[in-house]
């Protein structure tokens, strides 16, 4: 992890940590029903005020907490349109298989680029420290993964380019011969 990550993970872990004293806690609209606050927001009361944990304007954690869960939504770096592309294609995949990680939700929220919801069941079946360094460990892999992803189509593209302009080199060369 780099120096100047570390604080701002840091943080994300430390404000992660106490958000995530949760509670059962069942539905104050539907009798016998215990739904996740933040997602129903049909209970105002028992909603906590979000935190916004940002390290510049392009890398952003928003914390939701409520009574019995919590909502991560973690914007990715996207320096430029190639890092657009593939953040965007990570998430959907990773979106895509979201049954296989049990934290993860199907659909981001608007503006980010992926989030999970953490229950009170998740904190009671699921170590919550464990929890923690998933998000953690995940934020630091989705930045090295498109990073390497970009160098990789960086390499593909500059053999590629090489490829057609000896082509086309070689072709041109064989015109000029004709003269």
């Amino acid at each position: 992890m780099s120096n100047t990550l570390r604080p701002y993970l840091e943080c994300v872990r430390a404000s992660l940590t106490a958000a995530l004293t949760l509670q059962d806690f069942s539905s104050q609209v539907v009798e016998r029903h215990n739904i996740p606050e933040i997602e129903s927001g049909k209970t105002p009361e028992v909603i906590c005020a979000p935190l916004t944990v940002s390290r510049n304007e392009h890398e952003v954690v928003l914390i939701e907490p409520s009574v019995n869960s919590v909502r991560v939504s973690i914007k990715i770096k996207q320096a430029d349109e190639i890092e657009h592309i593939l953040a965007h294609k990570f998430t959907r995949f990773m979106t895509q298989r979201a049954e296989n990680f049990v934290v993860l939700r199907r659909k981001p929220i608007s503006g980010y680029d992926i989030s999970f919801l953490i229950t009170n069941k998740h904190t009671e079946s699921m170590l919550k420290h464990k929890l923690v360094d998933f998000i953690i460990q995940f934020m630091e892999d989705v930045d090295k993964e498109i990073s390497e992803m970009k160098l990789s189509l960086n390499a593909r593209a500059r053999i590629v380019a090489e490829a057609y302009l000896g082509a086309v080199c070689i072709v041109c060369s064989a015109y000029t011969s004709f003269d």
